[in-house]
């Protein structure tokens, strides 16, 4: 899975890098353990974000929260910062020998959606995946034209739209890779 921060929106629809949080970090690191996901990339170009990114994992993989919370550590073990998406496609077909196919979220209907029953079933096949989320107010135009699908949004029983990532991040892990019960 990978969490984008560069080339995303902000408010006024302008390309801007968003800032990296760590609760985004801590939590998107936890949903992707919970859910078996391999990697957890965050992507940003900016070297201050990339070693702010690394601090925080060095603190929970063997600095003292290694110890203090060794489920967080867990939870971080397999997260790393990469420069662009790019960057991330190449690292997973280094690894795995095979590109991976695109999964984008957005908040928005889009002509070219599938719904989460149908993405379910891809996911049965044995192909290498990539779930991408933005950061900001979504991804840039080009990573979503680009990707071989497209998630309906997510939508709740109001007009209002605004889920953090990090909560988008979970329900949509929950649709796609949770147990039915």
């Amino acid at each position: 899975m990978a969490l984008v921060h560069y080339p995303v929106y902000n408010k006024a629809r302008e390309i801007v890098v968003s800032s990296v949080t760590t609760l985004d970090v801590h939590d998107s690191s936890r949903i992707c353990r919970t859910f078996g996901i391999g990697t957890l990339y965050i992507v940003t170009p900016l070297k201050t974000q990339q070693n702010l990114v690394d601090r925080i994992i060095s603190h929970w993989k063997s600095g003292y929260g290694a110890t203090y919370n060794p489920t967080r550590k867990e939870a971080l073990l397999t997260s790393q910062v990469k420069n662009s998406l790019e960057d991330v496609v190449a690292d997973i077909t280094e690894t795995s020998g095979q590109r991976p196919k695109t999964i984008v979220t957005h908040a928005r209907d889009q002509s070219r959606s599938i719904g989460y029953d149908v993405m379910r079933n891809e996911l049965k096949k044995d192909e290498q995946y990539l779930l991408v989320f933005g950061t900001g107010w979504g991804l840039e135009q080009n990573i979503i034209k680009k990707a071989d699908f497209l998630l309906n949004p997510i939508k709740g029983s109001e007009e209002y739209n605004h889920l953090s990532v990090r909560a988008a991040i979970a329900i949509i892990m929950d649709r796609l890779l949770g147990i039915d019960r």
